[in-house]
């Protein structure tokens, strides 16, 4: 299947662009330039917190969440509202694997709604299109 299409297929999925390497840096980058890298860091943290097996593990990594993200003055605090940022704080001190979820939708939809669209205009987006043609040219050339 073509890179090409897949580039192509982001436009209409932020979930090929986040599990694609290159779509997530590409995004990430464009993220910083808007100062609101901390949306997609959450969003991963997030996604690696729900893999956690061991239950020390869960609280430990559950508390690096809460103090990195959701806190107030948390150094890459997100913007969530008081109502989600409340319940977490009630749930952190017995984390459960699902307590961000809310939180992590919340942020899900803002990337979805409000940056994801941005990042399509990007020069980010556009040098990644030209990346991924590129990379198909140079791959096929042995061949012809």
């Amino acid at each position: 299947r073509s890179h090409t299409g897949e580039t192509m297929a982001w436009s209409e999925s932020m979930d090929t662009l986040l599990a694609n390497k290159d779509g997530l840096d590409a995004f990430r980058t464009f993220l910083k330039s808007e100062f609101s890298e901390e949306n997609v860091e959450f969003w991963l943290a997030c996604e690696d917190f729900k893999k956690t097996k061991s239950s020390t593990k869960i609280a430990s990594k559950a508390q690096k969440i809460y103090s990195d993200f959701i806190q107030a003055d948390a150094p890459k605090e997100i913007n969530i509202d008081f109502h989600t940022k409340t319940h977490i704080s009630q749930n952190i001190s017995e984390p459960t694997l699902s307590c961000f979820d809310d939180a992590q939708r919340l942020i899900y939809s803002l990337m979805a709604k409000d940056s994801f669209p941005r990042f399509l205009r990007s020069e980010e987006y556009k040098e990644l299109v030209k990346k991924q043609q590129n990379g198909n040219q140079k791959r096929w050339l042995p061949f012809l």
